[in-house]
């Protein structure tokens, strides 16, 4: 199942430190400096990513939906919020959507249709670490099992639930 990022992109923006000097200097360099690192990021992941602005300054688009470097930069309508249109594809997604924000209101709808949700702060260190050593991701052997050994069965009781078992599933993706 191809996974479908949607990003909140102010969000992920004001969320960043790199990314918040930019856009107090120029709300467009911010834009910018984001859909780069989005780029980089589908150069080695090769998801289907959207990003989705407030219209308000969009005059720089001349639609309301472009392509990027192979990203999709969406900007609301006159009189929407991009939080509606997040909400919209999130319930047309559904399973294969993947929410990147930190909007409460956002999650919460995201969640009520089955989609995926990561904050705009750890999805932001994903982007990161994938671009950082060009592999996608950990290594197997950097990873440390910090779990002490113990003989206890684990049964159900112990079991995360099956939707958040799902969620974790699809951010290992990333």
């Amino acid at each position: 199942m191809a996974l479908h990022i949607i990003i909140d992109g102010y969000n992920l923006i004001r969320n960043s430190a790199a990314l918040t000097v930019l856009d107090r200097q120029d709300i467009q360099l911010g834009r910018e400096a984001l859909v780069d690192m989005l780029a980089a990021y589908r150069s080695v992941k090769h998801h289907k990513i959207t990003v989705v602005f407030d219209g308000t300054d969009a005059s720089v688009y001349s639609q309301s939906h472009d392509r990027v470097k192979g990203i999709t930069v969406r900007f609301s309508r006159s009189g929407e919020t991009a939080d509606e249109v997040i909400k919209r594809m999130a319930a047309h997604d559904r399973e294969k959507a993947l929410i990147v924000s930190s909007d409460r209101d956002i999650v919460t709808a995201a969640a009520a249709c089955r989609a995926t949700t990561i904050s705009s702060s750890e999805f932001e260190q994903k982007l990161l670490m994938a671009g950082a050593d060009g592999s996608g991701g950990s290594r197997e052997d950097d990873v440390v099992d910090s779990r002490p050994f113990s003989t206890q069965k684990k049964g159900p009781r112990r079991r995360a639930p099956k939707s958040r078992r799902r969620n974790r599933k699809r951010i290992g993706k990333l």
